[in-house]
């Protein structure tokens, strides 16, 4: 399709959508792309965003431009820290890098501007006649997307509610190192997940089931009181910083993690990307990336492809396999918060050893002494080690509910 221009409308100015328009103006300057966003300029929702060196790269082989700019304005955080009930803090090793979510959009939409492609913000269009003129719209607008939920029985959407409730905050706090801490107390166990994303600021993710929700009064109260009994119960990691909100009716915005799946990917001249099409649990910190590199996928069919229709076709073939394995480690992640009751028995070790290893299949299927046993044996005998990460990728295979 390299010789054929296109006109492209894409409903969502989130990292999916702005770097899709940057790519199809970086392969074609003719395109005549277009990003519809509904909230003002400036508006967005969430604190920072996590993202790994996988990401990097990729952008640098795709835009070696925005990949500076997000480099270089990037925070990066070192080693992972569990923390439990008071006792000695296990520090695991590793790293990444975090930027606060509006910094990102703003580096994306700057880029895209510059490269000719128009973003109207603060504006809601109706693809059913605002678009028909489209060759390609692309439904980029979140989990939330509008087009994708007009079109559900036609993408064969689904659409399942996590169990556990969770709040995104920020805090003045800086993390330097990715931590979680888990906090007993009378009505069951609260836990954050915990990063630096700038100078001065973190995001903190609060997380919680739904009983000990109801029981704290968080149905019931405020913003303010809310916050306020969320730093008393975690006021010895907060060290005296504060928490804060992005309010709605002076209420917090808790949420139920909303798990979507497609069956279809495109239907006549639509496609989904990024989080309209799958969603991934917070707890792998994925979604930026798996949106990223559903862009990526997208505007390399579309000019390697002889029609559009071929083009949908292969990039929904390549991205549903490619996001398989991470789509299921995001839910064996978010069932391992959910029976957060199965661990908190262990010694801080032992605990931070099943949390790390919370995306196998074998956490929950074995008992968690007997898991962390196996985690010692096999952790510097190779052979043991291959043996495990095999029964670990045959349960992922096998066709049973996840």
């Amino acid at each position: 399709m390299d010789a054929t221009t296109m006109k492209m409308s894409c409903i969502g100015a989130g990292p999916a959508g702005l770097y899709l328009a940057i790519l199809m103006k970086n392969r074609d300057p003719r395109h005549d792309v277009t990003v519809y966003e509904q909230n003002p300029e400036g508006v967005t929702h969430g604190w920072g965003v996590v993202f790994w060196d996988d990401l990097i790269h990729a952008l640098q082989d795709n835009d070696p431009q925005t990949a500076r700019e997000i480099v270089d304005q990037s925070f990066l955080w070192v080693d992972q820290i569990v923390d439990i009930k008071d006792q000695k803090p296990v520090r695991g090793t590793g790293g990444g890098y975090s930027m606060r979510r509006q910094r990102l959009l703003d580096i994306l939409a700057k880029r895209a501007r510059e490269l000719g492609v128009t973003i109207r913000y603060d504006t809601e269009v109706d693809p059913a006649t605002d678009l028909s003129d489209s060759d390609v719209v692309v439904a980029s607008g979140g989990v939330g997307s509008r087009l994708r939920r007009q079109r559900a029985s036609e993408f064969g959407t689904k659409v399942e509610q996590g169990r556990n409730k969770y709040v995104w905050l920020g805090t003045t706090r800086v993390f330097h190192a990715f931590e979680f801490a888990f906090v007993p107390t009378e009505a069951g166990w609260l836990w954050f997940h915990a990063y630096g994303f700038e100078h001065g600021m973190s995001t903190l993710i609060v997380e919680c089931a739904p009983e000990t929700w109801t029981k704290l009064g968080f149905d019931e109260l405020g913003a303010e009181d809310s916050l306020a009994r969320l730093e008393e119960i975690f006021a010895h990691h907060l060290r005296g910083h504060k928490l804060l909100a992005q309010t709605r009716d002076n209420r917090l915005p808790w949420l139920n993690f909303s798990q979507v799946t497609n069956e279809r990917w495109h239907n006549k001249n639509v496609v989904l990307i990024g989080d309209a099409a799958h969603t991934a649990h917070f707890s792998i910190g994925s979604g930026t990336r798996l949106a990223i590199e559903d862009s990526i996928a997208l505007a390399r069919h579309l000019h390697e492809k002889p029609t559009i229709a071929a083009a949908f076709h292969a990039y929904e073939t390549d991205r549903k396999l490619a996001i398989s394995r991470t789509l299921k480690d995001a839910r064996y992640s978010a069932r391992w918060y959910e029976n957060i009751g199965r661990y908190t028995h262990l010694a801080a070790p032992q605990f931070a050893i099943a949390m790390l290893g919370r995306r196998s299949p074998l956490v929950a299927m074995l008992p968690p002494r007997v898991y962390c046993q196996l985690d010692g044996l096999t952790r510097n005998v190779s052979v043991l080690k291959t043996m495990r990460r095999m029964a670990g990728d045959f349960y992922r295979r096998a066709p049973r509910s996840l």
